[in-house]
């Protein structure tokens, strides 16, 4: 198991408690934040996707050359529970409708997938407290972190939505993609994760949550939207 006693004072998992993490999509993005998670001692992590592990997924997701033709949940479990004692529920199967709690990563590979989802699942639905999305290209990066229950997030977000056709725009999708951006982009939806968490249940006042984050590699600059979310 996780010995958390070095961060204990930034995130404290006995204070999360058993909420349940979900993530959805286990590929570059999706695969890096469930490790992440775990790390933080986080012990109920959920996750979905159903595509296999191919050669190339190598390069930019955290799998090994064992891992190629296993199921990504399959791999990305095995490898979580070798590194940090914990069991993830993974599911290998497309998510659609499953009702969801807690906290959810959405990181699926297109925007019309990402949609069906928040419609289905998350948009409004005061079970879910918070959704966190990123968009990936090789130098680029955003992050969404949106409170699903409140209209001015919501509306927000879905001004941003774009078509898959557009790669430029969306980022999802895009066919070059490298691992250092992905481990970057998973690490701040994680930071966005526990920004919230202190702010809602640690009660640290001098915390905002911006709904967009965007960071550029080239030239390297972060940039927050001015809009909060809470």
């Amino acid at each position: 198991m996780i010995d958390p006693l070095r961060h204990m004072s930034i995130f404290s998992p006995d204070l999360f408690e058993n909420r349940p993490v979900n993530i959805i999509g286990a590929g570059a993005t999706g695969s890096n934040v469930a490790m992440q998670i775990a790390k933080l001692g986080v012990q109920n992590i959920h996750v979905w996707d159903f595509d296999t592990v191919e050669r190339h997924n190598i390069a930019n997701q955290i799998y090994g050359n064992k891992d190629v033709g296993l199921p990504k949940v399959v791999a990305l479990s095995n490898r979580i529970l070798e590194d940090t004692g914990t069991e993830i529920h993974a599911y290998n199967e497309k998510f659609v409708d499953q009702e969801l709690r807690g906290v959810v990563f959405l990181l699926t590979d297109t925007m019309s997938s990402r949609k069906e989802i928040w419609e289905n699942s998350i948009r409004y639905k005061l079970n879910t407290e918070l959704m966190v999305e990123t968009r990936m290209g090789a130098e680029l990066g955003r992050i969404y972190t949106i409170n699903p229950s409140q209209y001015e997030d919501v509306n927000f977000w879905e001004q941003t939505l774009t078509l898959d056709e557009n790669t430029e725009e969306s980022l999802c999708g895009a066919t070059t993609t490298v691992g250092s951006t992905a481990t970057l982009v998973a690490s701040l939806a994680v930071w966005q994760f526990i920004y919230w968490f202190r702010m809602n249940h640690m009660n640290d006042m001098e915390i905002d949550i911006r709904r967009e984050n965007i960071i550029c590699l080239r030239p390297l600059m972060i940039q927050q939207s001015t809009d909060v979310s809470v």
